[in-house]
């Protein structure tokens, strides 16, 4: 706030524009309160015993400095502004108004839209993305933060975007980072952008996690992201990493007409959930045989990435949950493509990490306040199987 009031000293055309447009808009809103008050408007005769008289003018304080308000009076003294009471001086800042909207995932033609409909404000779309940018300092902050010495667990996974780049629009894949802490609870670490996804790519990633304090994950739950093993082994040598089955299952039916699907589906089932990891080797031969004449690709597949598929049945079964299903990874997506549903385009990937950073805040907020269910036995069952490592 200090900051914002310094700020607020030094001459800036766009603040100067926005202390414009919050007098103008507070001076509307209280003609029309009074208006309402007094049952006609301001040029209308009447024989009432109460009417208009005259302004009141007090500096109120905003974020982008001081401004005067010429408060409406009426003769009786009656009317109690609510949208700006007598005594108050200090008021929220439309900055962050469009900030919030922008954060519900508006784009800033549907904010420009919505202030000239409500207020009557003509701001620019170029004004409202300026205003917007105030965020970046605080997203480098918070993707660059002090992270815990260990993580249980680290889920990563990618959602596409399409982003104008060089008067281009390219596809690219926003790389979602999850953490769940010593003490259980869920942390996004951060958004990592990329066009391609290698073996060199995911070396960055990881080490940018190892640069902010991260010593030791024990369990790190992936896609069949090109190259991430090799990354991992490098930088978290101790490691377990488990390949997320849900993606495998979908990955393997990409390909299957719809009249094999159900029944594929139900055979790779007895696979993964089998009791022991020597019962699932036995389906994955009966379906060999069953399928592998029609899609030999499945059965490949599942073979090449055997080993780190089936990681989770060295764990209890409390622990396979963490890794077996993805209702972590899927829920944060879904709430990051619910936030951006309405751009289709972003105009670049700054404008792509705003929108994702106010869902980020949000979830934090909320994953405070409790640790994931069944912690407390979790947790045992973590210091017995990496017994010294936490």
């Amino acid at each position: 706030m200090e900051n914002l009031r310094k700020e607020a000293l030094e001459p800036n055309p766009i603040r100067e524009k926005l202390k414009e447009l919050i007098q103008q808009t507070l001076q509307e809103a209280l003609e029309a309160e009074l208006e309402e008050f007094l049952g006609y408007s301001k040029y209308e005769r009447t024989k009432k015993d109460n009417y208009r008289n005259g302004y009141t003018t007090k500096t109120v304080k905003t974020d982008v400095g001081e401004i005067e308000i010429d408060t409406p009076r009426d003769r009786n003294g009656e009317f109690k502004p609510k949208i700006l009471p007598k005594r108050q001086t200090m008021i929220d800042d439309l900055e962050n108004k469009i900030v919030a909207l922008y954060a519900k995932g508006m784009s800033t033609r549907d904010i420009q839209e919505l202030l000239s409909d409500m207020y009557g404000m003509d701001i620019s779309t170029s004004l409202i993305s300026k205003i917007t940018d105030r965020l970046l300092p605080k997203i480098e902050e918070w993707l660059s933060r002090t992270l815990d010495k260990i993580y249980a667990v680290i889920y990563i996974d990618g959602i596409v975007y399409k982003v104008k780049q060089e008067g281009k629009v390219v596809q690219k894949v926003v790389n979602v980072v999850i953490g769940i802490n010593t003490e259980g609870k869920k942390e996004l670490l951060g958004f990592w952008i990329s066009e391609t996804e290698s073996a060199s790519f995911w070396l960055k990633v990881l080490n940018d996690i190892k640069s902010r304090g991260v010593e030791d994950v024990l369990i790190f739950s992936v896609d069949g992201l090109s190259g991430i093993s090799k990354a991992i082994h490098n930088v978290y040598p101790k490691a377990d990493i488990q390949k997320c089955i849900v993606h495998q299952v979908r990955n393997s039916l990409k390909y299957v007409p719809w009249k094999d699907r159900k029944q594929v589906a139900k055979d790779l089932k007895e696979v993964y959930q089998a009791p022991t990891v020597e019962l699932a080797r036995v389906k994955l031969e009966e379906f060999k045989e069953k399928w592998s004449e029609k899609y030999p690709h499945i059965a490949i597949s599942w073979e090449t990435n055997w080993d780190e598929l089936m990681t989770y049945f060295d764990y209890p079964e409390e622990i396979r949950k963490l890794l077996y299903t993805t209702n972590i990874i899927e829920s944060v997506n879904s709430k990051l493509r619910k936030a951006t549903e309405g751009k289709k385009v972003f105009p670049s990937d700054e404008s792509l990490l705003k929108s994702l950073y106010m869902v980020a805040v949000e979830l934090e907020k909320k994953w405070e306040k409790r640790p994931i269910t069944d912690w407390g036995i979790i947790y045992g069952q973590l210091t017995l199987k990496f017994e010294g490592r936490i």
